[in-house]
C-alpha cells in the first residue's frame, strides 16, 4: 500500500508538470488552449505534431546571429487569434499580441497591438505599402505578417501561434467556463454566429460562445473599440490560464484536445514545449502591455472609408524599449545582439513580394 501511494504521489506530480508546461505552451497558442489536454504525454506529443507548421524563412530570424533556443534563451513569439471560418476567403487576425520571455528572470511580458493599427506591411508590393496590422496575415501569411510586426516592435520574433477563434468556445466549454469581471455593460448580436448576448457589469461566469464574444466585442461605446477589445483578450487569456491551472477544474480532456488539434498553428516542437517548464510560475505575474493609437476614419487607396488606429511613438517607442530590454537585446554581451551599425541590420526584411490588387474587408 505504501508503494502504491508513492506511485500515486508520482504521478500526480508528473501530471502537474505536464500541466504547467502545456499551459506555457497554451500562452503560446494566444488562449492558454494545451493546459490539461496534453496532461497524457502520448497527446501531447500529438497535438504538437499534428499542430506544427514552420515558417518560409527559416528556424531564425534575421534579426538573429544564430537560432534561439527555448530552453536556454530569452526569446519572443507572435500570437495570433483568426476569426477565420470555413469557406471565407482571405484569413485576417482580430487579435496579435507579442509574448517575449526572460530566462533569467522567468518573466513574460505580453503586449498587444491593436489589429486596426497603420503600419507598413512588410513585403507587400515591393514595400513600403500601409495598411492595417491585421490585413498582413490575409497579404502574405505568417512570414508577413512576422515580418511586419518585427519591423514595427523593431525586435526579433522567434516562434509563432495562431488559434482559431472556434476553437476558444469548445475549449471554454470543456473547462466549465471561466471567470471574470465585466467592467460595463454590453448588449452583443452577431448575425453571422445567430448569437445575441447581454452582459451585466460585474462578476461573471461565461460560457465559450460567450466568451468569444466578449473577446471579439469592439462596438460598445464603454468599450473602448479596438484598443478595448485587446484588453479584454488579455483578460480573457488570464482566466483561462486561472481555470485551466486547476487540473481537478478539467472534465472533458478529449473534447479540449479536439478543439487544440482542429485550431491551433504553431512552429514550436514537442521538445520546445516541453522545454518552457520554467516559466510555469510565472503564469500569475504576466507583465502586460498595451500600444497606444488614436483612430480616425479616412479613405484607403481604393477610395473606401476605412477606421485606421495611428500609433502613438511616444508608446511605440517605450514599448520597443521595454521589449529590447527584456530579451536583452541592448546588452552587447548578448550571443544573439546585433550591432545597428553592422551589416546583419542593413537589410533585415526580404522586399522580394507578391503583388496585388485587392484589399481584406474591415
Amino acid at each position: 500500500m505504501v508503494e502504491d501511494s508513492r506511485k500515486r504521489r508520482r504521478k500526480k506530480r508528473r501530471t502537474k508538470f505536464i500541466l504547467k508546461t502545456t499551459l506555457i505552451a497554451a500562452i503560446v497558442a494566444l488562449l492558454a488552449l494545451g493546459s490539461g489536454v496534453w496532461y497524457i504525454i502520448n497527446h501531447l506529443s500529438d497535438t504538437a505534431a499534428g499542430s506544427y507548421q514552420g515558417l518560409d524563412r527559416g528556424n531564425k530570424s534575421e534579426r538573429r546571429i544564430e537560432p534561439v533556443d527555448v530552453g536556454k534563451d530569452n526569446f519572443s513569439m507572435l500570437l495570433l487569434g483568426s476569426d477565420y471560418r470555413e469557406g471565407d476567403g482571405a484569413e485576417r487576425t482580430d487579435s496579435v499580441m507579442v509574448a517575449t520571455f526572460n530566462k533569467s528572470e522567468r518573466s513574460i511580458i505580453l503586449t498587444s497591438i491593436p489589429r486596426d493599427t497603420y503600419v507598413e506591411i512588410v513585403g507587400y508590393r515591393g514595400g513600403g505599402f500601409k495598411d492595417k496590422i491585421t490585413h498582413a496575415h490575409a497579404f502574405g501569411g505568417i512570414d508577413m505578417a512576422i515580418d511586419t510586426v518585427e519591423e514595427l516592435l523593431d525586435i526579433p520574433i522567434d516562434h509563432y501561434a495562431l488559434i482559431r477563434f472556434d476553437g476558444l468556445v469548445d475549449v471554454v466549454d470543456a473547462l466549465g467556463g471561466i471567470d471574470l469581471e465585466l467592467t460595463y455593460d454590453i448588449d452583443f448580436e452577431e448575425k453571422s454566429r445567430g448569437v445575441n448576448f447581454e452582459f451585466r457589469k460585474g462578476p461573471a461566469h461565461l460560457n465559450g460562445e460567450q466568451a468569444l464574444a466578449y473577446a471579439r466585442e469592439r462596438k460598445s461605446a464603454a468599450g473602448g473599440g479596438d484598443k478595448g477589445r485587446g484588453i479584454r483578450q488579455q483578460q480573457v487569456v488570464e482566466a483561462i490560464i486561472d481555470k485551466a491551472a486547476s487540473f481537478s477544474s478539467i472534465t472533458r480532456f478529449d473534447d479540449i484536445f479536439q478543439a487544440v488539434g482542429d485550431n491551433l498553428q504553431m512552429d514550436l516542437t514537442f521538445p520546445n514545449i516541453i522545454s518552457l517548464h520554467g516559466y510555469a510560475s510565472s503564469l500569475n505575474g504576466i507583465e502586460t502591455m498595451q500600444l497606444e493609437t488614436t483612430g480616425t476614419r479616412r479613405p484607403d487607396i481604393y477610395g473606401n472609408s476605412i477606421w485606421y488606429e495611428d500609433i502613438h511613438e511616444d508608446s511605440l517607442l517605450e514599448i520597443q524599449q521595454t521589449l529590447k530590454q527584456h530579451l536583452e537585446l541592448t546588452d552587447p554581451g548578448s550571443a544573439n545582439f546585433i550591432d545597428p551599425t553592422s551589416p546583419e541590420s542593413e537589410s533585415l526584411t526580404d522586399t522580394n513580394s507578391p503583388s496585388g490588387t485587392t484589399s481584406p474587408t474591415e
